[in-house]
C-alpha cells in the first residue's frame, strides 16, 4: 500500500497533466501546420520539419477519451467541439488553400470521436448497432483532417481507458495500418502521393512517451486555460493565412 501511495505521489510530481499537454499538443501543432505552408513537402526540410507535429494528434485524442471520463456533461461537450469545427472551417481551408467541400479540420474529427466512443460505450445497445455507429462516425470524419484516424484513436484510448499498455498498442495498430503503410505505399488518398517524401508520419510514436508520462490529473482549473485550447485552434489557422499572404505579396 505505501508503495502504491509512494508511486502515485512520485506520478503527480513528476507526470505531466492534462495542461501540459494540451500546451505540448498545440505548440507542436503549430509548428507542423506552419512547416507545412511554408516548407516544402518534397524536400528534406519539409520532412524533418513535419516530425515533431505528429505528436499533436494522437494528444489530442488522448485528451479527448480522457474528457469523456471526466466531463460531467457529455452532450454540452459534443456540442462544444461541433460549434468549433464549424467556426474553424474556413479558416482550415484557407490556411491550407481548399475549397469549401474539399476538406475540414481536425476538430469535426475529434467531435466523430468523441460520438463514436459515446455509442461503443452504449452497453444498452447491441454489438451491430454499435459498430454501425462507429462506421458512420468514420464515414463522416472522412473529409477531416486525420479522418477515421482520429476517430479510432479517441475509441480505443476511451475504451481501455487507464490500460496504457493496450491503449498503445492499439494506438500502435491502427497508425501502422491506417496511416504510415498507406503513406510510404502510395495507397493512402491523394495527399499522399508522394510516398518517398511520407516517412515523417512515423514521428506519431514520438507521443507515446508522452502519454505514458500522463499523470491523470487536469492541472490548475481556470476558464482562460479551458477556453483557449478552443480558441486557439482556428486563430493561429487564420494567423498562418495571413503570413502566407504576406509571403506571397512580398514574393509576387
Amino acid at each position: 500500500m505505501e508503495t502504491s501511495k509512494l508511486a502515485l505521489s512520485v506520478s503527480a510530481k513528476y507526470g505531466l497533466n492534462a495542461n501540459t499537454l494540451k500546451v505540448i499538443a498545440i505548440i507542436t501543432m503549430f509548428f507542423d501546420h506552419f512547416s507545412a505552408v511554408f516548407f516544402p513537402h518534397d524536400t528534406i526540410w519539409g520532412v524533418l520539419l513535419r516530425i515533431p507535429g505528429r505528436l499533436s494528434a494522437p494528444i489530442m485524442c488522448y485528451m479527448i477519451a480522457e474528457g469523456y471520463h471526466h466531463t460531467s456533461n457529455l452532450k454540452r461537450y459534443i456540442l462544444r467541439l461541433m460549434v468549433f469545427a464549424v467556426i474553424s472551417h474556413i479558416p482550415y481551408n484557407l490556411c491550407f488553400n481548399y475549397s469549401f467541400l474539399q476538406a475540414t479540420s481536425v476538430i469535426w474529427g475529434l467531435a466523430m470521436g468523441l460520438i463514436a466512443l459515446a455509442i461503443v460505450k452504449k452497453e444498452e445497445w447491441n454489438v451491430l448497432l454499435r459498430l454501425i455507429g462507429l462506421g458512420l462516425c468514420c464515414l463522416l470524419s472522412v473529409n477531416a483532417n486525420w479522418n477515421y484516424i482520429a476517430v479510432l484513436w479517441i475509441v480505443v484510448f476511451g475504451v481501455f481507458y487507464k490500460r496504457i499498455r493496450w491503449q498503445m498498442i492499439g494506438f500502435s495498430i491502427i497508425g501502422i495500418f491506417l496511416l504510415i503503410i498507406p503513406s510510404v505505399t502510395n495507397l493512402g488518398p491523394v495527399e499522399y502521393s508522394s510516398p518517398a517524401w511520407n516517412w515523417y508520419q512515423l514521428g506519431i510514436f514520438l507521443a507515446i512517451p508522452f502519454l505514458i508520462l500522463y499523470n491523470g490529473m487536469r492541472g490548475k482549473k481556470s476558464k482562460f486555460m479551458r477556453w483557449f485550447f478552443y480558441v486557439f485552434y482556428p486563430l493561429h489557422l487564420l494567423l498562418i493565412y495571413v503570413l502566407r499572404l504576406c509571403a506571397d505579396s512580398l514574393i509576387g
